[in-house]
């Protein structure tokens, strides 16, 4: 590479090329699934380097658009695990959003384990086997409660043309971090699954320790 030279004769190093940051729409491509045929939007977040997609149906237009923001599970949303309800979750957004037809499920990755990581997540999990609640766990390996970043969601939502939301959660902080970064939430459309007595605890941790809205566990008020 030629090295360029001032007025005054001096040698110039060669200038970079700045860094990108936000997130970047890649690429569209159809997505048949068993509850419908999605519009599947993938991004690129420059700033983490994590590779995004939003799940889209039909025609969304930008105001009051079924949402579902979606933390990344891989024990919950692949192998099916009875320890939290995310499979469940995404499954019933899916449905919901085609019930509807139209809407949009964005799939946060780096989001596992509410944000530590997959191995960080299974270390607190074998924690919880011996007694503590997922909030103590997190806390006994030195982590945060709750490290998810909502920023990136709201990126892309802007990017798809919606300016508000009926946010499909039972988490308040989604609808308290997206009005951070301007998205407007008309409604908080409930997600309730029925618990088994395998997440029964840690449901109950959700709503007395990290205020999530889960009404329907009264009704197993019997399981321990």
């Amino acid at each position: 590479m030629t090295e360029k030279v001032g007025v005054l004769g001096e040698k110039q190093a060669p200038r970079k090329a700045a860094r990108r940051t936000g997130v970047e729409r890649v690429v569209n491509a159809p997505l048949p699934t068993v509850y419908g045929k999605f519009q599947a939007i993938g991004y690129l977040d420059h700033d983490r380097g994590d590779e995004q997609v939003a799940l889209v149906y039909g025609e969304i237009g930008s105001e009051d658009v079924l949402t579902r923001l979606h933390s990344e599970c891989l024990t919950g949303d692949a192998f099916g695990s009875q320890h939290c309800e995310c499979g469940d979750q995404l499954a019933s957004a899916l449905r919901a959003v085609v019930a509807e037809g139209s809407g949009i499920v964005v799939y946060l990755r780096g989001h596992e384990g509410r944000g530590i990581g997959l191995l960080a997540k299974l270390r607190a999990m074998a924690l919880q086997a011996e007694g503590l609640d997922t909030v103590e766990a997190n806390l006994a390996l030195g982590l945060p409660v709750d490290a998810r970043d909502y920023g990136v969601a709201a990126e892309i939502l802007r990017d798809l043309g919606v300016r508000s939301v009926r946010l499909m959660s039972n988490n308040p902080r989604k609808r308290e971090a997206l009005l951070r970064h301007g998205i407007q939430v008309a409604e908080e459309v409930p997600l309730l699954i029925p618990p088994c007595e395998n997440n029964i605890r840690y449901l109950r941790t959700k709503r007395e320790r990290l205020d999530h809205r889960l009404p329907h566990l009264d009704a197993v008020a019997h399981w321990s």
